[in-house]
């Protein structure tokens, strides 16, 4: 089943893509530009870290034993 809408975005992104010759660090300039460009805000929010691992009984290591 095809989606025409996730065909639309798919088919903007390659011609994006293929304007820059697929360097991803000017494809990232370029919609960095438009965003600023756009003039809409941007909210920036910290990442959520996970909790660290905790081990079980007969772990070691982050290796699960049999």
């Amino acid at each position: 089943m095809n989606d025409p809408i996730v065909e639309e975005v798919r088919r903007h992104r390659m011609e994006h893509t293929l304007k820059f010759g697929g360097d991803l660090k000017l494809i990232c300039e370029d919609l960095r530009r438009i965003q600023q460009e756009s003039g809409c805000q941007v909210v920036r929010r910290p990442p959520k870290l996970l909790a660290p691992a905790t081990k079980t009984k007969g772990e070691s290591h982050g290796t699960p034993q049999p």
